[in-house]
């Protein structure tokens, strides 16, 4: 049984199993079921709903420090998007894994805000937006994400890069500013 919803791995059964109360999960009867879910309340800064505010949704994915990771938060959330990501220059990363986030990127991204150098962004994803901005605080790139976004959009903050900060400090930092809006 845990290898059949292990090895499905879809986005179904993952929103399916983040949305059950994890109190009533700890209740349950198994012991190695209970093993496995016992963590879920610490589960934080992935895929975690912070604020909508004026119709605009905002998540906080600081555990996403690998393209894979932010091309699973992309194809996740549902609607357009307003992407902030952790910046850096093109030699620094590799991207070739960041080719494989171009299909998301031009069918749902309408902005992506960097923090810091943009260069490695604007190689890979120029030719499909010209709407990539450099940013150097938390505070630019979440005023930047909120004032330029429609209604419905959703500003999701999934790094894509290690940059040196953990990725606790990086999501309270992101949920701080979007709580001062």
């Amino acid at each position: 049984m845990y290898e059949t919803i292990v090895n499905q791995a879809s986005e179904k059964v993952h929103t399916g199993l983040a949305g059950i109360d994890s109190s009533k999960l700890k209740k349950l009867r198994s012991a190695h079921l209970k093993a496995c879910f016992s963590l879920i309340d610490e589960m934080r800064h992935k895929l975690e709903f912070v604020a909508r505010i004026k119709g605009v949704s905002f998540i906080d994915d600081a555990a996403s420090r690998s393209p894979m990771s932010t091309w699973y938060a992309l194809e996740t959330v549902d609607g357009k998007v307003a992407w902030i990501a952790n910046g850096a220059a093109a030699g620094i990363a590799k991207a070739s894994e960041f080719k494989r986030l171009r299909a998301l990127v031009e069918s749902k991204v309408r902005m992506i805000i960097c923090l810091g150098d943009s260069e490695l962004y604007v190689n890979t994803f120029g030719d499909l937006t010209n709407n990539i901005i450099q940013v150097e605080t938390m505070e630019e790139a979440v005023h930047k994400a909120f004032y330029s976004s429609d209604e419905n959009m959703k500003v999701l903050f999934s790094p894509a890069i290690e940059n040196g900060i953990s990725y606790e400090t990086q999501g309270e930092s992101f949920k701080h500013e979007v709580n001062e809006l």
